[in-house]
């Protein structure tokens, strides 16, 4: 099952069951909001899936209109952007076999002679799929910001005056309910792009924290149940009416060297992040990205990512660059 939420031309929020055919969206009845399904599901102890398809109406809306329209919202998100919150995580993908054999050479060096990146990609290589019921190596981790930082499907990304760059990153998002007895539920997958800014990161990489604080966009489609151990897709980067960038882009845990059990341990395993009713939003690292590719985005261009495991590609335009930076001034009280 694959749901999206989206506003009417009343602007009145719904949620919808992506049907078979994959034009139309079958509206659940009385929902304004995945998290509320979510939450009904948990104090049922039923699967959500379940409360979704007891609540499915007659009512049908036309999904490409909806898209048209950027009336498509994100699939998942909280009432309160606060408790909303983004993070994710790196060196995680194994790459294309290419790049995997390439990497491999890489890899041969000895550990002292491997840069601060390879070392940890390595250990994931080495210790990111542990036996079940083991905790494997901690990933690279990263913070993206709260649910203000959040940009729907088919709207535009800012590019901030103090940016240097806006790029895409293709990825496979876990979203997250927190219950109220702190147990953590996955509520679904989604298409990502974790939009950072590539220029900043490589001009030292422990500006990493600075090029991630951009926004993000996720969706249109929340799949729902596990994750296919395979799943394949294609990115491209428009600029007018050209592709000026495209690749193909794999993921799914054979193509990553954590698993996706030890991507969410590391994180759920601070206090901080279990806080009853809270949503998640976790990026499980790049797959692909124009930027790999020395690509330099322009305003105007669109990012779109596709996948048929998830449905409808994920579009968003990158916005005008901001003006010039001001200075902030800081006040004494």
């Amino acid at each position: 099952m694959r749901v999206v939420q989206f506003s009417g031309r009343d602007q009145a929020r719904r949620v919808g069951v992506v049907t078979e055919q994959g034009n139309a969206l079958q509206v659940v009845r009385g929902a304004q909001r995945l998290y509320d399904l979510a939450r009904d599901a948990i104090g049922t102890a039923t699967s959500l899936q379940e409360v979704i398809s007891q609540r499915l109406s007659d009512d049908q809306e036309d999904y490409a209109a909806a898209i048209a329209e950027k009336r498509v919202l994100v699939p998942f998100d909280h009432p309160d952007p606060y408790h909303h919150l983004v993070t994710g995580t790196g060196l995680s993908h194994l790459g294309s076999a290419a790049a995997r054999d390439a990497m491999h050479s890489k890899l041969q060096a000895e550990e002292a002679e491997l840069t601060d990146s390879m070392k940890m990609f390595k250990w994931g290589v080495d210790g990111g799929k542990p036996a079940e019921g083991q905790i494997g190596v901690a990933p690279e981790w990263f913070y993206k910001g709260d649910g203000s930082c959040v940009v729907a499907p088919e709207q535009a990304l800012d590019l901030p005056a103090y940016a240097f760059d806006g790029g895409d990153e293709v990825e496979v998002v876990g979203l997250y309910l927190v219950g109220d007895n702190g147990r953590i539920y996955r509520v679904g997958f989604a298409l990502g792009n974790e939009y950072s800014d590539h220029v900043l990161e490589r001009r030292n990489y422990l500006y990493l924290a600075h090029s991630k604080l951009r926004q993000c966009s996720y969706g249109p489609e929340l799949l729902l149940g596990e994750l296919p151990a395979h799943v394949t897709g294609h990115a491209r980067l428009r600029r007018c009416k050209n592709i000026i960038w495209e690749q193909d882009w794999l993921s799914g845990e054979d193509n990553m060297c954590h698993s996706i059990g030890n991507l969410e341990h590391h994180h759920f395993k601070y206090r901080e992040f279990r806080r009853p009713g809270d949503v998640h939003v976790h990026f499980f690292g790049a797959a692909t990205g124009s930027f790999t590719s020395n690509t330099e985005t322009q305003p105007g261009d669109v990012f779109e990512i596709e996948s048929a495991t998830f449905g409808k590609p994920l579009r968003n335009t990158l916005g005008e660059k901001g003006k010039t930076e001001q200075l902030v001034g800081v006040q004494v009280l």
